[in-house]
């Protein structure tokens, strides 16, 4: 029999089906999205546990005319299958594939280009607010996680919506919360009461019949609107929701569609923001992303039959490597402390939690409250180490700049994922953050070769009553031995690895192994190319670049970041300051945002790799001759 989700090339097919067949389609689209992940990696599950959703929202809305706005886009799978991307999932995450995000140049049904946590609401807003200034009709639907509601800003979208009482609906998926069967009887069958014409027809005429009555019409109003408050409340935890003017509507199970579509019917007219919170499972539907939501939420590709990653070169993570030196310095440092802001495992803090609990702290999704209790915790004696991605750190710019540098306080902001991170794209590329922290004073700023000059790195930090920045990238390290024991590092002095007379290349962080390699292919072709590990952004290592721009035809700068106000500005800026002068071609990401793909494929793309540099070498070498 040929399957459901053959049929399915849109929304519109979808409507055709039957409510009892769209259990069987949600299967059939949980197979896909498992099969095709272990394959290409991604975030695979918190997709499986809004497949139900996802069905019963196209199935009752009128996508592209009514808009869907997906919150981070990590569950974003199932939508992508249903909007005629069925045939190209294959290409999830791939280069020139699919986006593993929701993505507006890729379809007209994704109405907003996401990444990063907590913008569904605010986004959906505008769109409910555009939609009544140009006159038109159509419904829009914010899907939020309860994990996004750490961050304020979805609080500052709640607070907004409901002051302005636009027509928005916004669905709460509940993945964390558990709830027992009776309790999710009762509530289920509340919320579809709750929700009808009847009922809130009802609710409205008496509301209306009250306020009539002379004299004491609005006490009486207003005291049955407490009553109503205090029913819902012993059934529904909804409270918090309708204080700042959302009508609630909840919890309903997640993976019963057809409460959903009763749900959603129910509420698609009903005028004002409206909030329906829906309990679902995390991995549902696979057995080990069930049983360990927080390995399979962004995982690499894996078994599908086992759920073991596919094997690496052996090498550790930076992560990890990270994670186990910051707990052998805080095991002789009790004032050491670990922050994190909801990526405990992403940032390799598990260990660290384990082993001093009352030292770590994860704040939720709040990069911004997480630097700024940083900067408490310092400003009272305290050696916090706050580990973040790189691309998330920008959420937290003036918080690094007033609360901390401007305090000079000594936080240190590990920036994971720094430079090229691949298959997730744009929103996740950490290309920025050389340009927006050097130009911060007080801050030291460094960038490891290798995973042994990260711990080195870590440990040279707490020797400085300053803040400190290391950014290193994604993925395992280059395979380097480490060293039993820490030392420490002459800061803003860089390290000459090899010398050279035509041309000396500075490498930051995950450039100076291709530059090396680079090196030795020009050494065979008669050129001869010093390298450069630079290790700090700043304090810049000015007289290492001044006494190579005196003795070489030029100077090649590599990283991992935007050209714009990167480090290779930073060495322009350098020699002008010297007063040298030299030849200098940089090497980096160029005026645009960088598309996805791995990270070999890309480094490639942009001249990162040791082929890319190894032509840069000649080719400026070239140019100096003609």
């Amino acid at each position: 029999m040929e399957k459901l989700l053959n049929k399915i090339n849109g929304p519109e097919d979808l409507r055709k089906l039957s409510i009892k067949e769209l259990p069987l389609l949600a299967e059939e689209i949980r197979e896909l999205i498992i099969d095709t992940v272990s394959k290409t990696g991604g975030h695979i599950a918190a997709s499986l546990g809004v497949v139900e959703l996802t069905i019963a929202l196209h199935y009752i809305f009128n996508a592209p005319h009514d808009k869907i706005v997906w919150d981070v886009g990590h569950q974003a799978y199932a939508h992508k299958i249903l909007t005629g991307r069925r045939e190209a999932f294959s290409t999830l995450r791939q280069m020139g594939g699919l986006s593993g995000f929701p993505k507006r140049e890729e379809s007209q049904y994704d109405t907003f280009n996401v990444g990063h946590s907590s913008t569904s609401i605010s986004a959906a807003l505008g769109m409910a607010e555009s939609c009544r200034l140009k006159g038109q009709d159509s419904k829009v639907i914010a899907v939020i996680g309860d994990g996004s509601l750490t961050a304020g800003m979805a609080f500052e979208a709640l607070n907004h919506a409901g002051h302005i009482k636009r027509n928005l609906i916004v669905v709460l998926n509940d993945n964390e919360m558990s709830i027992s069967p009776n309790v999710g009887a009762l509530s289920s069958s509340l919320s579809r009461i709750i929700s009808g014409q009847s009922y809130n027809k009802f609710r409205d005429e008496i509301k209306s019949m009250l306020e009539k009555i002379p004299g004491i019409g609005e006490s009486v109003s207003r005291l049955a609107r407490q009553s109503e408050g205090f029913f819902k409340s012993v059934f529904v935890p909804g409270m918090l929701f309708e204080e700042l003017g959302f009508v609630y509507i909840g919890p309903v199970l997640g993976h019963r569609i057809d409460m959903l579509v009763d749900n959603l019917r129910n509420i698609k007219n009903m005028k004002g923001p409206i909030l329906l919170h829906v309990i679902t499972k995390k991995g549902k539907g696979y057995k080990p992303a069930e049983e360990d939501p927080t390995y399979f939420h962004g995982v690499g590709a894996f078994d599908r039959e086992t759920g073991k990653p596919a094997p690496s070169n052996g090498a550790p993570s930076y992560t990890k490597v990270f994670g186990d030196a910051l707990v052998r310095i805080a095991a002789d440092n009790s004032k050491v402390v670990a922050i994190t802001a909801g990526m405990t495992s992403g940032t390799g803090l598990e260990k660290f939690q384990q082993q001093f609990p009352d030292r770590f702290y994860d704040v939720g999704i709040a990069e911004q409250h997480a630097i700024t209790f940083a900067a408490g915790l310092a400003a009272e004696g305290f050696r916090p180490v706050a580990a973040i991605y790189s691309t998330f750190l920008q959420r937290s710019f003036d918080q690094v700049l007033h609360d901390v540098c401007m305090q000079n306080l000594p936080v240190v902001f590990m920036l994971d994922r720094a430079g090229i991170v691949g298959e997730d794209g744009p929103t996740h590329n950490g290309l920025f953050d050389i340009s927006f922290l050097r130009s911060i004073p007080n801050l030291v700023f460094m960038a490891p070769a290798d995973e042994n000059e990260l711990q080195h790195m870590l440990a040279t930090t707490f020797e400085l009553k300053q803040p400190v920045a290391i950014r290193y990238p994604r993925g395992t390290g280059v395979g380097v031995l480490l060293d039993r024991d820490f030392r420490l590092l002459p800061v803003g002095k860089a390290e000459i690895l090899m010398d050279g007379h035509d041309v000396a290349v500075f490498a930051l962080g995950s450039t100076v192994h291709p530059a090396l390699e680079a090196a030795q292919q020009l050494s065979s072709q008669g050129i001869s190319c010093a390298v450069v590990n630079a290790r700090f952004v700043k304090p810049l290592d000015g007289e290492a670049v001044c006494a190579f721009a005196r003795k070489v035809r030029a100077i090649v700068t590599v990283e991992e970041n935007m050209l714009q106000g990167g480090f290779g500005s930073a060495v322009l800026e350098a020699l002008q300051d010297a007063g040298c002068v030299a030849r200098v071609l940089r090497i980096g990401i160029p005026d645009r945002f960088v598309e996805q793909g791995t990270q070999k494929q890309i480094r490639a793309a942009y001249g990162l790799d040791a082929d890319g540099i190894a032509a840069a070498v000649r080719g400026i070498l070239a140019n100096e001759q003609g």
